[in-house]
């Protein structure tokens, strides 16, 4: 179980930290720092889908509340949305047992 969630957080980590190169170079073209939100990347990449998640939440009990949710985090840059969940789960999956180092006047 750690291992899935080192392998998840991880990925989440590094899809964060792409979102953030990618806003750093847009930043650097542009002369000004440029957040672009979550909404607009996930329009960029498959807008269908995007769609497609909001009929699915419209379409269950909780909808208007997750729609609000979800409205909510698409206006968030992505970097952010991705990072800190991705830290929190590497975080969860870390290594349990204590670990003792030897200082080298005790050899």
């Amino acid at each position: 179980m750690r291992l899935i969630l080192r392998l998840l957080g991880t990925w989440l980590v590094g899809v964060a930290l792409i979102l953030l190169i990618i806003d750093g170079t847009k930043s650097l073209g542009a002369d000004a720092i440029v957040l672009t939100s979550l909404g607009d990347t996930w329009t960029s990449l498959h807008a269908q889908s995007l769609e497609q998640l909001r009929a699915f939440l419209a379409s269950r009990f909780f909808g208007p509340l997750l729609d609000v949710v979800v409205t909510a985090l698409l206006t968030f840059p992505g970097w952010v949305v991705l990072g800190i969940p991705g830290i929190f789960i590497a975080w969860l999956g870390r290594s349990k047992r204590v670990r003792v180092f030897v200082r080298q006047d005790r050899l």
